[in-house]
């Protein structure tokens, strides 16, 4: 079974096109972070990411071109085709490329792009972080 799952963040606004004979299809590229290792985290250091090219035929393509955004966060599920092709420089060079068979948009809607939690607040005093919380959040 070649079936594939990756949730990620797009490295660019997807690319929407038609076929000669009129077929959507839109590509874009996922960003898929790597887990940290505790070493890393100790010293600051930024996860590694594996990129995945993906591409998103007819209905789903349109989607995609018509909702997507650099920065949205996705689930792309769907088989694995692997090419391989000669460069210029005359080198065998290989191509791994999703054909998105489910894309589930994981980003809600109406959030901004690149939107984050804000940084914590402390008390200088106290020396404390403050953490806002609505009444709602409380477990009690």
């Amino acid at each position: 079974m070649n079936k594939l799952t990756i949730i990620g963040n797009l490295t660019k606004d997807p690319e929407l096109r038609s076929t000669q004979s009129g077929v959507s299809v839109c590509s874009f590229t996922v960003a898929v972070n790597r887990r940290q290792t505790a070493y890393q985290k100790q010293n600051g250091q930024q996860p590694e990411a594996d990129f995945f090219r993906v591409t998103a035929w007819r209905e789903l393509g349109e989607n995609c071109g018509k909702y997507l955004t650099k920065g949205k966060k996705v689930c792309v599920i769907g088989p694995v085709n692997l090419s391989t092709f000669q460069g210029q420089d005359g080198a065998m060079h290989s191509n791994l490329e999703v054909m998105a068979q489910d894309v589930e948009f994981l980003t809600p809607a109406g959030q901004a792009e690149a939107q984050r939690e804000p940084a914590p607040r402390i008390d200088q005093q106290s020396g404390m972080q403050q953490v806002a919380m609505d009444d709602g959040e409380l477990p009690f």
